[in-house]
């Protein structure tokens, strides 16, 4: 199984077409947001992980987020089994407490089974209205 995309969203729908066929609308894709408030401070973003299942490949694997901080130490893991069809897709929403001492990068290190990783950062700014 591969990792077709890993993005921090704000929303995901889910809409079928004609086929049949399934579209997935993200939205809000970030790579950075604003502070809340001052650091430290505690956020819990959408992670959404999108897995192709080949044909004759198992249908059954197991996702793996690790989340790092600037010093690639961990600060958060999620680890959740899941099953797709084979020859088809399936998405996963990960969400990580994520606590930032200070402005900066934590990365998403995303992996089915043992696979090699897809990493996706998330730096938090200074928030100017705050």
């Amino acid at each position: 199984m591969d990792i077709i995309s890993a993005l921090f969203v704000e929303n995901i729908e889910l809409r079928q077409v004609p086929g049949p066929s399934t579209r997935i609308d993200l939205a809000g894709i970030m790579f950075s947001l604003p502070a809340p408030s001052a650091p430290p401070v505690t956020i819990a973003p959408h992670l959404v992980v999108i897995v192709r299942c080949r044909d004759g490949e198992p249908g059954e694997g197991i996702l793996e987020v690790v989340f790092k901080d600037e010093k690639g130490e961990e600060i958060a893991r999620n680890v959740s089994p899941f099953t797709v069809e084979p020859g088809k897709f399936t998405y996963r929403l990960v969400r990580g407490e994520l606590t930032f001492a200070s402005f900066g990068t934590i990365e998403a290190h995303c992996r089915v089974d043992r696979g090699e990783w897809t990493v996706v950062p998330l730096t938090l700014i200074p928030n100017p209205e705050a």
